[in-house]
């Protein structure tokens, strides 16, 4: 028997454990998330109500990238944009530990994604945008030549529908099994950002979430008329 302890606080419920003990974790998995900061394990159907934040300590646990959409968007008006946009490899990276087609493979299989970033347009409070969600969960949310086509082409969308737009950022940086290629998509990306906002005069809001680094923070990260 584990020394587990419940509290009730109104609707939320959250289990107290007195170690960091992966069994126990495991045991309970499908039915509770474990804090990575405090270790409480948070029931899951609770957590969901609470967008994520311990009922324990209050930290704010990472979102997937789907999730974000539901928070943001008005329900029934998500409509997702070059949802068919793949990676391949463009230079043949090779590594002693595994083909980089084979962990884009493997990262499609486990989080139900094509790449590290879900680009469309919905409703804000009743107000059209066009939305861009980067998803940490996908190889870290590293930015290559798809992901950064899927921004650069949902920039230009906004930008000849006169949207407004919202790029929410989580990411490790440039991928680096796509060498060059992945770095260029910063200047590509930035370009496509001054039309929008130079010339065009439109609203781009940038939301950086935890972790955010590298070439996105280098580049649209850092770009936003208001940045969060």
């Amino acid at each position: 028997n584990s020394s587990i302890k419940t509290s009730t606080s109104g609707r939320y419920l959250t289990i107290r454990e007195g170690s960091k003990d992966p069994n126990v974790i495991q045991k309970y998995r499908h039915l509770w998330i474990p804090c990575e900061n405090c270790y409480a394990l948070n029931y899951k159907r609770f957590l969901k109500s609470k967008i994520n934040i311990c009922g324990q300590c209050g930290y704010h646990l990472k979102m997937s990238s789907l999730e974000r959409i539901e928070l943001l968007i008005d329900p029934g008006t998500w409509d997702p944009m070059n949802e068919d946009m793949v990676s391949v490899d463009p230079i043949q990276f090779h590594s002693e530990e595994e083909l980089y087609k084979n962990r884009i493979d493997f990262y499609q299989r486990t989080t139900g994604l094509t790449e590290a970033v879900q680009t469309g347009r919905g409703r804000l409070n009743g107000i059209p945008i066009a939305i861009g969600v980067m998803d940490f969960q996908f190889m870290g949310g590293s930015m290559g030549s798809v992901v950064g086509e899927k921004i650069a082409r949902l920039i230009e969308y906004a930008t000849n529908q006169s949207l407004p737009l919202i790029l929410v950022c989580a990411s490790g940086g440039a991928r680096m099994q796509e060498g060059s290629l992945s770095l260029i998509q910063m200047a590509k990306i930035s370009s496509a950002l001054y039309d929008y906002q130079s010339n065009k005069r439109l609203f781009y809001i940038s939301i950086l979430t935890s972790p955010t680094t590298g070439g996105v923070t280098a580049s649209f990260g850092m770009l936003g008329d208001i940045i969060i």
